[in-house]
């Protein structure tokens, strides 16, 4: 802290995937989301932090981390696939060291890429044994970053209408927690941004202090807040609410106007596995032998046509370095004139999805290594901060109740509930009221019934996902969420008419126990009981 401090800045990175695990094939195309993600996204930023660490630069980064995510971050089983995956691609890379050598721009290319996958194994493998959750742990417990928790499985908590379902959602996220950092969660990232009024009550019972919402969520909150979005406000709960900046946002989200548009950077859209020849990359690909992005791209965004250049990686990345410089000028600015207009130091809160950090930005990562620097080298205006520590300073704020609101399309539940997607709710809420159901009528059960009633539990979650009604919505890889939403639902209605009529299967149990094996401690009992 200096005299000249004039406000203070909260990065907010949503680290999250839904849950894809499928142990029933070899390989399965959907699980290769993960697999991208940890190389280009996790394992980079995991990289950036230790070197930050390791040259005393002092930062703060908020980063939730879904129970999803952290899940598949744990499981064996993917993290040997993963590896799997990362040797392919190192021999891939191999392949093209030497098929480029006669083109010096791609050659260049097809060497970082190689680098880059040995890396990433070197880092996953030996630096952390397959194991990135600890690498986190320890940047929250020397304080350079808040991890907070979000909903079980990413549920869309204002379309969940039992009460008890959504509390749910809320506790077994927060245990969930608390078994792999080793605390309990203070904050939390409500799915999509999803609030609705009563969901702060939950989070209060669940021992969560504070939590975000876009900006209408608050600018549209009674009474009217007095500061905008720029200081978070106590709901009635004593929760706190932190909204979106809006302007902040645009300068990185916007397709137009912000920086991963920019044309030094790489082609998220030109890709070997649709440039090069069938027959060369046909190792490479799932069974099915379709065509897919295999993360090598040889091209910068060039331009608004077809035509696409060499991508140059010094030039794009000394373009990330502007980049960084000019994000971090126009938050000087800003908090210099909200200072003045409204005589507190006003919070900037910049919240992104994590995996535009490196999957669909490539320089993102480099973008916030670049940004971190600044902050702490190159001015004294404003302060990082973790939501924690802002409310710890300041603990005395305005009481409002915000607005229904999510940072969705037009900002409210359209791109949940509508035409592609409203079957899933007649299903899902029947399901939540049956669960609720056989927790009350089976307080103690043990053996076979025990394990069929966590199991029907973990059916509904997963069935919960925002995830699969968000992919109906906007029309990619449709197919895979109708079979999984309807895979849970059908999973969950047999085990319902099975406990029921106590005549459980125990080996078809045993199945469905392996393949969604989600939340091993899960206590079905969370659905009977109000939380304290």
């Amino acid at each position: 802290m200096t005299d000249r401090e004039q406000g203070y800045f909260a990065l907010v990175l949503h680290a999250h995937l839904p849950y894809v695990r499928h142990p029933e094939y070899d390989a399965f195309l959907e699980e290769d989301w993960f697999f991208e993600a940890l190389t280009e996204t996790y394992i980079p930023i995991v990289e950036n932090f230790d070197r930050l660490i390791e040259e005393g630069i002092d930062f703060r980064v908020t980063i939730s981390l879904t129970p999803t995510l952290i899940s598949m971050m744990a499981d064996p089983l993917l993290q040997f696939r993963y590896l799997r995956h990362l040797n392919k691609l190192i021999d891939l890379a191999g392949r093209e060291i030497e098929r480029t050598r006669w083109t010096p721009e791609f050659h260049e290319l097809a060497l970082m890429y190689y680098w880059k996958f040995t890396r990433a194994r070197q880092i996953f493998l030996e630096r952390y044994n397959s194991q990135l959750i600890p690498a986190f742990k320890h940047y929250q417990d020397i304080g350079k970053i808040e991890i907070i928790t979000c909903a079980a499985t990413h549920g869309f908590l204002p379309l969940i209408l039992n009460r008890d379902a959504a509390r749910a959602q809320i506790e077994i996220a927060a245990a969930h927690y608390e078994s792999h950092l080793g605390r309990r969660p203070r904050g939390i990232w409500l799915p999509e941004c999803g609030y609705a009024p009563g969901v702060d009550e939950i989070l209060k019972d669940a021992g969560i202090r504070y939590f975000f919402t876009d900006s209408h969520g608050i600018l549209f909150g009674s009474p009217r807040p007095r500061n905008g979005i720029f200081a978070p406000v106590y709901c009635p709960s004593a929760v706190a609410a932190f909204g979106r900046d809006l302007e902040s946002s645009k300068q990185v989200w916007s397709a137009r106007e912000g920086y991963p548009g920019d044309y030094e950077y790489r082609e998220f859209y030109r890709d070997v596995g649709f440039d090069l020849e069938y027959d060369y990359i046909r190792p490479y690909l799932h069974a099915d032998g379709n065509r897919i992005n295999l993360g090598i791209k040889y091209h910068r965004i060039t331009g608004p046509g077809n035509s696409k250049e060499a991508y140059r990686p010094t030039l794009a990345r000394e373009q990330s370095a502007v980049h960084a410089g000019n994000f971090m000028f126009n938050r000087e600015k800003q908090v210099e004139h909200l200072r003045g207009m409204l005589g507190i130091k006003p919070i900037i809160v910049s919240p992104y999805d994590a995996e535009l950090f490196g999957h669909w930005w490539y320089e993102g990562p480099d973008w916030i290594d670049f940004l971190l620097r600044k902050l702490h080298f190159d001015q004294d205006t404003i302060r990082p901060i973790t939501p924690s520590e802002y409310l710890q300073e300041h603990p005395k704020l305005q009481v409002l109740t915000p607005s229904m609101s999510s940072w969705g399309h037009k900002g409210y539940s359209e791109v949940w509930l509508e035409g592609s997607n409203d079957w899933i709710y007649p299903h899902l809420h029947m399901m939540a009221d049956r669960m609720v159901e056989l927790a009350g009528r089976a307080p103690d059960a043990t053996g076979l019934a025990l394990r069929a009633l966590n199991q029907a539990a973990r059916e509904l979650l997963l069935a919960q996902s925002s995830d699969w009604a968000f992919i109906m919505k906007t029309g990619t890889m449709v197919e895979y969420a109708h079979k999984r939403t309807k895979e849970h639902i059908n999973r969950f209605n047999r085990l319902y008419d099975d406990i029921t009529k106590g005549k459980i299967n125990e080996q078809w149990l045993g199945e469905i126990e392996h393949r969604d094996n989600i939340f091993p401690d899960i206590d079905y009992r969370v659905y009977s009981r109000k939380l304290l």
